[in-house]
């Protein structure tokens, strides 16, 4: 008699966080292995053209941001909270551009978290009051990378997806 055994892997999470912005939003795909390594699948930006009306950028941001969650199919989301604007123009800019990132994850039917720069400094670094670099830097080392991701905002989207899958531990 032969007996087959099946073992079955605890399912692996792929998390999309996002560093919105009007100009330049930031993706980053990480991945939470069943061993609890953290791995980087993708990153980038999506940027708009400075000379398209704000309407057509948002559009711009829509339509790229449903490809890549398309592409990549994420399981859950993460995205960076607008908690406050030196300059109220930017500030606004910004809060739309967080209006299209969300309704494109929930239309999508993704479920969305959304983190305080603090709170991503603070799951990533150690420290709530973190420099940029040091954040850079354990982005880094977390997800195993030769180098710092570039550009800053694809980084700091997969800080925000670090912080996310480290937060709610899968």
């Amino acid at each position: 008699m032969r007996f087959v055994s099946f073992v079955f892997k605890k399912e692996m999470t792929l998390a999309l966080g996002i560093d919105p912005g009007t100009a330049t939003t930031g993706y980053g795909l990480a991945r939470l292995m069943p061993d609890g390594e953290l791995v980087a699948v993708s990153f980038g930006i999506i940027s708009t053209p400075k000379d398209a009306t704000p309407s057509a950028r948002l559009e711009m941001l829509y339509t790229n941001l449903r490809k890549i969650i398309k592409q990549h199919k994420p399981d859950t989301s993460a995205v960076e909270k607008l908690f406050f604007a030196r300059n109220v123009t930017t500030g606004i800019a910004v809060g739309q551009a967080r209006g299209v990132v969300l309704l494109a994850l929930e239309k999508a039917g993704i479920e969305i978290f959304e983190y305080t720069p603090k709170e991503v400094k603070q799951a990533v670094a150690g420290y709530g009051s973190a420099e940029k670099k040091q954040v850079q830097e354990m982005v880094r080392a977390l997800l195993q990378l030769d180098s710092i991701p570039k550009p800053d905002d694809a980084a700091d989207a997969l800080a925000i997806a670090i912080t996310h899958l480290n937060t709610k531990r899968y």
